[in-house]
């Protein structure tokens, strides 16, 4: 897991939450926090700090990343805005990532895990994703398509038509855009 998502997470937690949440999160991965954006770091310190966060907050591991996904959206805008002023709706933005985003996080963080994504039109107007990723972080994309479409000031109703967590073989989402 590369550090600029430790990052994210830092700022999301301590912003949201204070910095001693962070603390003990720290210690229930037993990292020592030193995370370089550009660094590689064991996924297991991830998972252990989704964990702890989940036991602290009194939310499932699937909804602390779903909810991370969120908060982590306005500092990717801040970082990366070129990402988003290219686009103007969030179905536009969403459907760029796999040709445009994910090319250009690979140059910044060459090496980078990229879960693959397909997207295809949904009968109803909608998109449907296809994600696969051995991080089976379904949600965090969940959230990230939330926080995406906050920005654009739009709103989606996510679905997991099909989940890893659920036994499927592959996370199939449907993405309907409301109003």
């Amino acid at each position: 897991m590369k550090g600029i998502v430790f990052n994210l997470l830092e700022e999301s937690i301590t912003a949201h939450h204070g910095s001693p949440l962070w603390e003990e999160l720290l210690a229930a991965s037993g990292s020592d926090g030193v995370y370089m954006s550009l660094g590689s770091y064991p996924d297991r310190e991830l998972q252990a700090m989704v964990m702890a966060a989940a036991m602290k907050l009194g939310l499932s591991p699937a909804e602390v990343l779903r909810w991370f996904g969120k908060a982590a959206m306005p500092l990717l805008i801040q970082r990366y805005p070129e990402f988003f002023a290219r686009q103007r709706t969030a179905r536009a933005l969403l459907l760029s990532v796999k040709n445009s985003v994910h090319p250009e996080v690979l140059k910044i963080y060459p090496g980078a895990g990229l879960p693959e994504l397909e997207f295809r039109d949904a009968e109803d107007g909608g998109l449907l994703m296809s994600y696969r990723s051995p991080r089976n972080l379904c949600a965090l994309a969940h959230g990230f398509a939330e926080g995406t479409a906050r920005y654009f000031g739009e709103e989606i109703e996510f679905t997991h038509l099909k989940c890893v967590h659920r036994g499927d073989d592959e996370c199939l989402c449907h993405i309907a855009f409301e109003g």
